[in-house]
């Protein structure tokens, strides 16, 4: 079974700076769309950034600048690179992957991305 596993998370202070990891096990074909989602206490899960089979690249507007998604197929992992954190960045991250790329996958819609991990916490001091 594929199976996504995030690891990365920890407590930073504001202007600081995080890489998460999101390493994929049971799945050896890497064309597939993958995403990293955020939920902060008390608001919805939302995209953050995304990148497809090819290497292109989308992000939310309020990441824009300060945060880089890349993936290494070899090691089959999926990176996101945080920097200029801010305590509005605090949130539980996950990591997820649609095995068929969606067709609007650049807008990271939860329900497209049917594999999810289990969630890295990052939280943001000021």
């Amino acid at each position: 079974d594929l199976q996504l596993l995030e690891s990365g998370g920890g407590s930073v202070q504001a202007g600081g700076s995080l890489r998460l990891s999101c390493v994929v096990s049971g799945y050896t074909d890497s064309n597939y769309c993958m995403a990293w989602f955020r939920q902060a206490p008390g608001k919805e899960r939302e995209g953050v950034a995304a990148i497809d089979s090819d290497g292109t690249t989308s992000y939310a507007d309020s990441v824009k600048g300060r945060f880089t998604i890349s993936k290494d197929n070899a090691k089959n992992t999926l990176y996101l690179l945080m920097n200029s954190l801010t305590p509005e960045d605090t949130a539980m991250y996950y990591c997820a992957a649609a095995l068929v790329t969606p067709l609007r996958w650049e807008l990271m819609i939860e329900p497209d991305f049917g594999l999810w991990g289990q969630g890295t916490q990052v939280t943001v001091s000021s």
